[in-house]
């Protein structure tokens, strides 16, 4: 007769601890549900809400139509597609080739320095917090064939150069002034993986007659092998949405140099308000992202098995 009660006992110590541990964090959990429900109403649920249009006609007055896979098929079959895909790759190849290794060569340059590190980071950073009115205007003089770049080129006995109205100049430049500006950030991010790098290593390789670029070579730079790789995912992710200097600049110009596939996105959600193309071209390029971040999210997961 007593088993019951006995049984009973347990599952009562059960519940009260389920609810000393509920009652434990529920304030966590409340200080985590703004941002949750943020998170959901601004990111899910417009994602969510750009597949289901990716598959529908929409229009605000007459209401939207279903149209299947329509969308999808008016993407394939249009040239500025695939111009806006080779811009894309191009701009993320020059971001590589040109803009990548800045702030590497920076960080290291300014670790190296023994006399005024703290103003040279300083100076190194101002070019990120100019508001991108300001650096557009700057920089479109900076270009300008009377333009103070130009004008050391008739200096030096160059030509001229058509950086913003020439086919093989316009992406180029975007991509020098883009670098100009945001490899501030990226150099502070570098700066701090250097300095962690004990000092005894570089003192024991001064020691052993190493000169600064085998130091570099042999220490620095294998010291922020995972720090280059994460990073260089997240500008592969960065640069695939690349749109706003190519759409203030250029609007795209000359003669869709500069087109990109976001900035594509764009014209046809705002130019041509064929929100349902719009919406298919944002899913493909979901999609891409989605992998490129899987792939980033593994090279992460093996670097921490390996540490």
């Amino acid at each position: 007769m007593n088993q019951p009660a006995a049984v009973s006992k347990p599952l009562d110590t059960q519940v009260q601890r389920k609810a000393g541990r509920w009652k434990k964090h529920v304030s966590g959990y409340l200080f985590l549900l703004p941002a949750a429900i943020i998170f959901i109403l601004f990111l899910w649920v417009p994602i969510t809400k750009g597949i289901i249009y990716s598959f529908y006609t929409i229009d605000f007055v007459k209401g939207n139509e279903f149209v299947g896979l329509d969308n999808y098929k008016t993407i394939f079959n249009d040239p500025d597609v695939w111009i806006g895909v080779k811009n894309t790759l191009y701009y993320m190849f020059l971001c590589l080739i040109i803009g990548f290794w800045v702030p590497i060569l920076f960080a290291i340059a300014i670790s190296e320095l023994r006399r005024f590190q703290g103003f040279v980071r300083v100076a190194a950073y101002l070019p990120n917090v100019i508001p991108a009115v300001v650096l557009y205007g700057l920089w479109r003089w900076f270009y300008d064939p009377v333009g103070p770049i130009n004008g050391v080129l008739t200096q030096a006995g160059s030509d001229q150069i058509a950086f913003l109205t020439n086919k093989s100049w316009s992406m180029i430049s975007l991509v020098i002034m883009e670098t100009w500006q945001q490899f501030g950030s990226g150099m502070l991010i570098y700066l701090a993986a250097v300095l962690s790098i004990p000092r005894d290593w570089y003192e024991a390789a001064e020691i052993d007659g190493a000169g600064i670029f085998r130091r570099i070579w042999h220490i620095t730079l294998p010291s922020i092998r995972g720090l280059v790789l994460l990073l260089f995912l997240l500008q592969l992710i960065a640069t695939t949405q690349g749109f706003q200097s190519q759409l203030a600049l250029l609007d795209g110009g000359p003669n869709k140099a500069t087109l990109t596939y976001s900035l594509l996105i764009v014209k046809y959600a705002f130019t041509r308000l064929d929100y349902g193309v719009a919406s298919a071209l944002g899913v493909l390029m979901f999609l891409v992202l989605g992998g490129l971040a899987l792939l980033q999210f593994k090279l992460n997961n093996k670097g921490a098995a390996k540490s």
